[in-house]
């Protein structure tokens, strides 16, 4: 019977291309632990220093350069106040501007030097 179902799944991987494997489940960060933000690359990413210590950068979509220097709301449309990779959005406040959030990275933070 094994070597059936794996003849099988071997034929059928055949005819339909190779199996993808399955997508990483989005990351999103929810917007009530957030404890600082900061623009980095001139508007081309933000960090986010969380309430529980970790860090998560994300690259936008496009260069937002207007961040640098103006205040943003966000466009959340869940009841949960998350806010996701590639699907979320931000409004500059005096501009308007649209910025896309991209792809979420856990950073590591620094390890602080003690005297010594």
């Amino acid at each position: 019977m094994r070597i059936v179902f794996l003849s099988a799944f071997l034929v059928a991987s055949q005819l339909f291309g190779s199996i993808p494997a399955l997508a990483d489940a989005s990351v999103c960060i929810d917007t009530r632990d957030i404890m600082s933000q900061k623009v980095e690359n001139r508007g081309a990413s933000i960090l986010f220093k969380m309430r529980d210590g970790t860090q998560w950068r994300n690259t936008f979509k496009s260069a937002c350069p207007g961040l640098v220097f103006e205040g943003y709301v966000w466009v959340v449309r869940n009841p949960d106040s998350s806010i996701c990779e590639n699907t979320q959005s931000m409004r500059l406040l005096n501009s308007g501007e649209i910025c896309m959030l991209g792809k979420f990275t856990k950073m590591t933070p620094a390890l602080e030097r003690r005297p010594g």
